[in-house]
């Protein structure tokens, strides 16, 4: 299958278009909030304006003897008012100042500025807004320079709402202008300081991973200190350590290619020296009979070194995981080992006949050998293997009765070549286990050592 090339994100659909379109939205977004109140404020101080210019109407009839003036001038201070009827009324006074006809005409709704709210005026302006006819409305309110005073007017609704209307056409267009403005600057900024560096770490990201092994490829943090700068350095630290460490994995994995085919060759060598020492010991020859034993160790020695390095090599095989019963495979190992019931040392298999586990068998075998290989080695006399179910975990424990592990040995108890508790051992025994059982999703824990003996777990997902 292709490995599917990655690429960065078109302009329409990057991070800088999503920024700017939010900062386009958040803007009228807030342009909304202050517009509310602006057109409730509006209203008020249009109809205010309107009071204020019906009060200089009413001037004029005080300037007469009877508070009356001719009907040519009447009408005249009411078109310049914008009413149907002014009537002022003041405290003390005898009588009311009033313009317009006896009889007025039809009222559709009444408003007292005086009563009015903050939310009270938002929703009259947005009922005002949303009328599609003309209505007649009265509108009450006191004089700011004359306390006490009040004016009744009767007015045309329809050329406030035109006015409102047209004010609203200002703050959109207004609105708008600021939005593109602020989210022009907002855009520039954010391309200079966080988009930019960024898409630079992107890119790193997108062509380091097409080739790991380039050094050209990784990233050069620039001088910044903030959150980006400190994702720069640390994108530069990993790219170099990954980078090492390939290079290192490769030379290793060339190291183990040419070690697997020295060990094989080794193998063959080490056999035919081992057909030598055997015909050495039949020699009648007391001298040959004492080094005898000493060759045919060390080249037993060299053969299990081999064959450990191979097995550790093939650690990391496929898996070839089927449920099977767990108690026939450890009376194999143990027939494998040698081991017998009553012997020494004695082989004793407790897990019961339900138990099923599901792992690749031949390399749980690997594991249970190794494990019972190295108690035997270790001077044990009893081997026990049990098995019990935690949960979703199948614990297999294997209890010897030997001389327990010294600290030295439990610090590095995992480490290949490095984990021997005896003389010559190579430590790839345990290594294996862990490798083998962490293959499988488990692992490999020491459960306790002493002077009673040694007790490994392996950990298994349940059957």
């Amino acid at each position: 299958m292709a490995e599917r090339k990655l690429r960065l994100p078109r302009l329409d659909r990057s991070l800088s278009a999503r920024l700017l379109l939010l900062t386009i939205f958040f803007v009228m977004l807030s342009e909304v909030f202050i517009y509310t109140p602006s057109i409730g404020r509006y209203r008020k101080v249009y109809l205010e304006e309107r009071i204020a210019a019906a009060h200089i109407a009413t001037l004029a009839l005080k300037a007469t003897p009877d508070g009356m003036v001719p009907p040519a001038l009447e009408r005249e201070l009411l078109s310049h008012a914008g009413a149907y009827v002014v009537e002022l009324y003041r405290p003390g006074a005898p009588k009311e100042l009033m313009l317009g006809p006896m009889v007025p005409p039809e009222i559709d709704a009444e408003f007292d500025l005086r009563e009015g709210s903050f939310f009270g005026f938002i929703d009259q302006a947005f009922a005002t807004l949303a009328q599609d006819r003309n209505r007649v409305i009265l509108v009450r309110g006191d004089l700011p320079k004359e306390p006490g005073t009040l004016v009744e007017i009767i007015i045309d609704e329809w050329p406030m709402r035109m006015s409102m209307i047209d004010f609203s056409e200002r703050i959109l267009a207004l609105s708008i202008l600021i939005s593109m403005i602020t989210a022009a600057l907002v855009y520039l900024s954010l391309q200079l300081t966080m988009v930019f560096p960024l898409r630079r770490v992107s890119e790193s990201i997108v062509a380091f991973r097409e080739d790991p092994e380039d050094p050209a490829r990784a990233i050069v943090p620039g001088r910044r200190s903030d959150e980006i700068g400190v994702v720069q350095h640390a994108l530069a630290e990993m790219q170099t350590g990954l980078m090492t460490a390939l290079k290192q994995k490769t030379r290793l994995a060339t190291l183990g290619e040419a070690v697997t085919k020295i060990n094989h060759d080794l193998r063959n060598i080490l056999a035919t020296a081992q057909l030598v020492s055997d015909r050495l010991a039949t020699i009648d020859d007391p001298e040959a009979r004492r080094i005898t034993p000493t060759l045919v160790s060390s080249i037993d020695r060299a053969v299990e070194l081999c064959t450990d390095t191979l097995d550790f090599a093939r650690a990391e095989r496929p898996l070839a995981l089927a449920r099977f019963a767990l108690r026939e495979l450890v009376e194999d190992v143990g027939e494998q080992l040698g081991f017998a019931v009553d012997g020494t040392p004695a082989w004793d298999n407790q897990v019961g006949p339900e138990t099923i586990v599901a792992a690749d068998r031949g390399q749980l075998s690997r594991v249970l050998a190794n494990l019972g290989k190295n108690a035997a080695e270790a001077g044990a006399g009893r081997v026990l293997v049990s098995a019990r179910r935690e949960g979703r975990i199948d614990a297999i424990r294997i209890a010897d009765d030997g001389p327990g592990l010294p600290p030295k040995a439990q610090a590095r108890l995992f480490e290949p070549f490095a984990g021997s508790a005896r003389p010559g051992g190579t430590g790839l025994g345990l290594a294996i286990a862990r490798e083998v059982m962490r293959t499988h999703g488990g692992d490999v824990v020491l459960a306790g050592t002493g002077a009673e003996g040694t007790v490994f777990e392996l950990r298994l997902p349940a059957a």
